[in-house]
């Protein structure tokens, strides 16, 4: 897929960022924030030089790739889920298997007696039971069993962070990705104008990407569309090895690495409640070259480990992303339609 420009070879990477589950938001101002962060880090792990040009060398081009505003015509900044769902019986259906699979996830991870029972009551929460079906239903169920998950450990304390409401909103972002409905006016469904964002920033020349959470599977997907190098991929607080909902439904079958994906780093922190089973090694098939994600564990501060800023900060990712990018000069920065680019550092917005 060639850039209406003409970008041409050989140019260094761009860096692409892919955001995931989340309230609307404010792409230059994230752009801007993923950025700190990931500065933030490389210095820590001793790329100091790489932070510099990060964040005030033009050359070095970085985009944002947005698409919260496609979820946010159903669904509101803390609005529950069935004003996101609809009356979409598959999204609620994916809904329901992922909260089942969500708690049987964490089940391998528990510690004592107390979250072994806090877990198995979950589990009893998230089954559908005889009663009536429908995304009223399924979101009560939702509810429940994140009130319940919210209460192990570390996660008691995120109140000022999320609550269960927000948490299920969020949850429901994933079900109508996967659930492949939602028919615009010229029948583009929501997760094909999803990853058509994530194209627009990739397809036209090398990339380095960066995604997090609901934006790991959107990535994964699209870069199986891109014929351009991708040298690097890493996900961050990923829901991939989500066995039930997530796996069966990914595209294509069976979940490979995409053929032009160089390398591929899977970060995931113990404390996070969304990135479970995080092995994804064991079950990816490989590319062509034999490529397959290498699953590496950090260890973050504080109570709410699954926000970006918190993984794109800690030295062995951003360390990892620096060194990619110093391997090859970049070229100068272009806009991509339908995405957001980075200013250098002083410059309006």
């Amino acid at each position: 897929m060639a850039h209406p420009t003409g970008r041409g070879d050989p140019v260094g990477p761009r860096l692409v960022f892919v955001h995931g589950i989340g309230g609307p938001r404010d792409p230059e101002r994230e752009l801007g924030a993923w950025k700190a962060a990931l500065a933030h880090g490389m210095r820590l792990s001793g790329h100091s030089a790489s932070a510099d040009r990060l964040l005030s060398d033009p050359s070095v081009e970085c985009v944002f790739a947005s698409y919260a505003d496609l979820f946010t015509g159903r669904q509101k900044q803390g609005a529950e889920a069935p004003a996101a769902l609809g009356d979409d019986e598959e999204a609620a259906s994916v809904l329901s298997d992922l909260l089942i699979d969500w708690v049987e996830a964490l089940s391998y991870e528990a510690e004592g007696p107390r979250e072994q029972r806090l877990l198995e009551h979950a589990r009893a929460e998230a089954e559908p039971g005889t009663q009536q079906q429908g995304s009223l239903q399924v979101v009560r169920r939702a509810l429940n069993v994140t009130t319940t998950l919210l209460a192990l450990r570390p996660w008691g304390r995120t109140a000022q962070w999320i609550t269960p409401k927000v948490m299920v909103g969020h949850l429901s972002q994933v079900a109508r990705y996967l659930a492949r409905g939602e028919h615009d006016a010229s029948g583009r469904t929501l997760d094909r104008r999803v990853r058509d964002r994530v194209l627009a920033a990739v397809s036209d020349g090398p990339s380095v990407v960066v995604a997090h959470s609901l934006g790991t599977v959107v990535a994964l997907e699209a870069l199986h569309e891109v014929t351009t190098r991708t040298p690097l991929f890493v996900t961050l607080g990923s829901p991939l090895p989500m066995r039930t909902v997530i796996w069966p439904r990914l595209a294509p079958q069976p979940p490979a690495v995409p053929a032009h994906v160089e390398k591929w780093l899977n970060f995931w922190d113990r404390d996070d409640i969304l990135a479970v089973r995080p092995h994804l090694e064991r079950d990816m098939r490989p590319n062509g070259s034999g490529v397959l994600p290498a699953s590496l564990r950090i260890d973050s501060d504080g109570t709410w480990v699954h926000s970006a800023e918190k993984y794109l900060a800690q030295p062995a990712v951003a360390g990892r992303v620096a060194e990619e990018l110093a391997r090859t000069p970049h070229a100068a920065p272009e806009v991509v339609p339908g995405s957001t680019p980075s200013a250098p550092a002083g410059s309006a917005g």
